[in-house]
């Protein structure tokens, strides 16, 4: 893969940066008392939060892989 290594070192600062913000997030969102109802099932507010979380650690996987071939070129 051809890429520029300063194009390439930036997909691998945005996605270590993700890596490190999101799972923080996440354990606030599953500590919130949003995330359950009376009856202990999730909520919307889990729902949503969750498949952001989980969409924005997938993309920032797959932007790493890109950076790291990148660098390979």
């Amino acid at each position: 893969m051809s890429l520029p290594v300063g194009w390439a070192l930036v997909l691998i600062v945005a996605a270590v940066w993700n890596l490190l913000v999101w799972p923080p997030f996440w354990r606030r969102v599953a500590k919130d008392p949003r995330a359950r109802d009376d009856a202990g099932r999730p909520t919307r507010f889990f729902t949503v939060h969750a498949v952001l979380v989980g969409v924005s650690m997938l993309l920032a996987v797959l932007v790493g892989v890109v950076g790291v071939l990148g660098l390979g070129g």
